[in-house]
């Protein structure tokens, strides 16, 4: 049995791999309802969503499930993308492609805990890798930097950069050669030439383009500033009008000026990204960042719920754009809804990972990361030959530290093969987040239902001691639960449930809800076996 427990704190990580009368939009990109897409996406690993289609083009998302917030970083011929972790640690997982439409997982940037993390910023300064963090725990809220000499690790541990009041950095040189942050609000503050701390006072430098009051939005909430400069001018791509609630209220605005200190002249066209209509294929589209592609053209990255899918969490959208004679530039791909050429001379790498884990080999952060995790999560967890084994915490899944991964796909099926130790529960979840989840659990008592974040004891079935194959299966929200007790027949548990409502707009922390695995209570429960397949669109689809 291999301990981990004393690398240091998550420190192995980073080894393992709402609608209204609608607007004139005439001043934009064409809004378009959703139509049928010709084509579905291909059918990758465990049958996952895969956005490269083989004929040249791609379907949205490029990174599906909970992808908020890309910040992508063009390094050469590679490219790097990374997003908000929120309360999953090891968190801040660095991906990479070479076309921008194929993605792989690499490293986990974050394995210490400093709070929910929010809207990053990833880029290259001197050869050196920086990461700006926005993170927040209930009584304390800043922004950290984390640096690297090389992409894959070793990443620093947060320095703290002491900025309280603001989310959502945005990393930029001026035409002095400063460094500088640009913040939520309209803020910016200037860093020393190191880029590890603030050299003076955060100061206002934009008011951002606000839209007509009559539109459906969530709130202005003016956030995540990505500054870049492209011929004479630096241009500021904003999010405005909130990234949850209705789906036509997030949206992308820019502002440009020929110098970092200003003035900025708002688009004319502003907004640039916007979903107008519930009956689009993506909801609450914003949060963007430009990129040259391989063959000189340009992208932009955001993020958007899948419609009917706030489930799922915001996932990676590709939008071609393209510049116009004025200086501005203007989004091409409407709602996403439909293949897309996919971007010239790219060099694909395999796409994705497997979601199936033998616990041969530590995935802690490229796969795995514990809810809100103490300080010393990692010490409950022991790799054993083909099992992974993880002492007991709290008494329930809301107290307990969870570890979960995302799902990416609209129907999967999860399973798992669970041995208790002591007066342990454990047991197969579909977690939102400590207020709201579903699944079920045992000890050697009986049965624990979670629904609604509630729990509800049962029997256990005949024959059951110490172990209990588990199903999970999520067929586009309506979840199905199973049980056996060799892994090969299976009985159907007798409630079944609906979890379409386990989401932001109802609990709040912008999460997903995702397959996860919990140990609760005084013992151990050894995990084997798991086991992710993807499902074909059912007749409910």
């Amino acid at each position: 049995m291999t301990d981990i427990s004393r690398r240091g704190l998550l420190g192995s990580a980073i080894l393992g791999a709402a609608a209204g009368a609608l607007p004139d939009t005439s001043h934009s990109a064409t809004p378009c309802e959703e139509k049928t897409p010709s084509k579905t996406w291909r059918r990758g690993i465990e049958g996952q969503r895969q956005a490269d289609l083989g004929d040249g083009t791609f379907l949205n998302p490029i990174v599906p499930g909970d992808h908020a917030d890309p910040t992508v970083l063009k390094d050469g011929d590679d490219y790097y993308m990374t997003f908000s972790s929120f309360d999953a640690y090891p968190g801040i997982v660095i991906w990479h492609s070479r076309d921008l439409v194929n993605w792989q997982p690499i490293v986990a940037a974050l394995t210490k805990p400093i709070g929910s993390v929010w809207a990053c910023e990833l880029i290259k300064h001197n050869n050196r890798y920086y990461i700006y963090i926005p993170a927040r725990w209930p009584d304390r809220k800043s922004t950290y930097a984390i640096h690297a000499d090389n992409i894959r690790g070793p990443w620093s541990d947060p320095i703290d950069l002491n900025l309280p009041s603001h989310i959502d950095p945005g990393h930029a040189v001026g035409e002095d050669g400063k460094r500088y942050l640009f913040l939520s609000g309209g803020d910016r503050v200037r860093l020393t030439d190191d880029g590890l701390q603030t050299d003076g006072p955060v100061e206002h430098v934009y008011d951002p383009w606000h839209y007509p009051e009559d539109w459906v939005v969530e709130g202005f909430s003016p956030e995540g500033p990505k500054v870049m400069r492209h011929g004479q001018y630096f241009y500021m791509i904003t999010a405005v009008g909130g990234t949850a609630g209705p789906p036509t209220g997030h949206m992308v605005i820019v502002a440009r000026s020929k110098s970092i200190h200003g003035p900025w002249e708002n688009d004319p066209a502003n907004p640039i990204v916007r979903t107008y209509s519930a009956k689009e294929k993506w909801w609450s589209r914003g949060h963007a960042t430009l990129v040259e592609g391989p063959a000189g053209d340009w992208w932009m990255v955001y993020h958007g719920y899948e419609n009917g899918f706030w489930t799922l969490g915001r996932q990676t959208l590709l939008d071609p754009i393209e510049w116009t004679k004025d200086g501005w530039f203007r989004a091409k791909g409407g709602d996403l809804s439909q293949p897309i050429a996919k971007p010239g001379k790219g060099k694909p790498l395999p796409n994705g990972m497997p979601l199936s884990d033998d616990f041969s080999s530590n995935r802690f952060g490229v796969l795995w990361g514990f809810y809100n995790p103490g300080p010393d999560e990692m010490s409950r967890v022991q790799y054993q030959p083909k099992a992974l084994r993880v002492t007991g915490k709290g008494s329930q899944p809301n107290d307990c530290s969870p570890l979960s991964f995302i799902a990416p796909d609209t129907a999967y099926r999860v399973a798992v093969d669970i041995e208790l130790e002591g007066e342990a529960q454990a047991g197969l979840l579909l977690f939102y987040n400590k207020r709201l989840y579903c699944g079920l659990g045992f000890d050697t008592r009986g049965l624990t239902m979670h629904r609604y974040g509630l729990e509800r004891r049962h029997k256990l079935p005949p024959g059951v001691e110490r172990r209990l194959h588990l199903q999970i299966e999520n067929d586009r929200h309506i979840v199905t639960i199973r049980y056996s007790l060799d892994g090969k027949q299976w009985k159907k548990f007798d409630v079944q449930m609906e979890v379409s409502g386990y989401h932001h707009n109802v609990a709040y922390d912008f999460l997903s809800l995702r397959p996860a695995l919990y140990v609760a209570g005084q013992g151990a429960a050894v995990f084997r076996d798991m086991r992710y397949q993807a499902l074909e669109d059912s007749a409910r689809s």
